[in-house]
């Protein structure tokens, strides 16, 4: 039965997607709140997914505001496009000019699909202050769709890219990952389970669908909450 579904949760992955492309076209900054909180608690970093803006990671920032955690996206990102390398540059830049700005000393990146590739790039690199990533169906392994898709900017997912290869041999910055996906994702039909990293699967489907489902918040609030519980325990 749950097979026979798939082709209706492939459509309204598509319909939700597309919905939150044109409001992007709308609102391409977040809200001035999003950066007021608890300045001991650690920011939180939007990385949304390729075509995407911080918008597809709304709810869950609205959800991580409210608990007092300040939220930043990097707007220099546009809708993502860039290639993985050149997007971690970009972001790093940014959140170091985050940091000058508004004082923050320890931060989480929040990311969606290609966002989780740059962060895992920023891990890698061990950028101060980063504690760890919650990553939402991101193609760590690669998606064996990307090879048929019709843009460089898509191929680049495939599992024969160099750069996630190359990024699948970094194996000491998984631990601090987190890493979120549902039962069915339409893109990754491999899934997105990380090698030495925490993985959780949810009994949701879709790949942009579950960014609104409150199971997905409840797991990434708990999973912020054990990344920061981690950090203070090893100073």
């Amino acid at each position: 039965m749950k097979r026979l579904l798939r082709p209706f949760w492939w459509w309204l992955d598509y319909v939700y997607a597309g919905w939150q492309q044109w409001r992007s076209l709308f609102r391409r900054r977040p809200p001035r709140q999003f950066g007021v909180g608890d300045p001991e608690l650690p920011a939180v970093i939007l990385l949304p997914g390729v075509y995407e803006t911080w918008l597809f990671l709304e709810p869950l920032a609205t959800r991580l505001n409210k608990r007092g955690h300040r939220i930043f996206a990097i707007p220099e990102l546009s809708f993502n496009r860039m290639p993985v390398l050149r997007s971690a540059e970009v972001v790093a830049a940014a959140i170091g000019r985050l940091s000058a700005e508004h004082g923050i000393t320890e931060f989480v990146l929040l990311a969606h699909s290609k966002g989780g590739l740059i962060g895992k790039k920023l891990m890698v690199s061990e950028h101060p202050g980063l504690l760890g990533m919650v990553a939402i169906s991101t193609p760590f392994n690669g998606s064996s769709y990307a090879q048929y898709l019709p843009t460089s900017t898509l191929r680049a997912f495939s599992p024969n890219d160099e750069v996630l290869k190359e990024l699948l041999t970094q194996l000491h910055a998984n631990t601090n990952i987190v890493s979120i996906y549902a039962e069915f994702d339409p893109h990754i039909p491999g899934k997105s389970a990380i090698v030495g990293g925490q993985n959780i699967e949810l009994p949701i489907n879709g790949h942009f669908l579950l960014l609104g489902n409150g199971l997905l918040g409840d797991t990434v609030e708990t999973a912020i909450g054990a990344i920061q519980g981690t950090a203070a325990s090893n100073p």
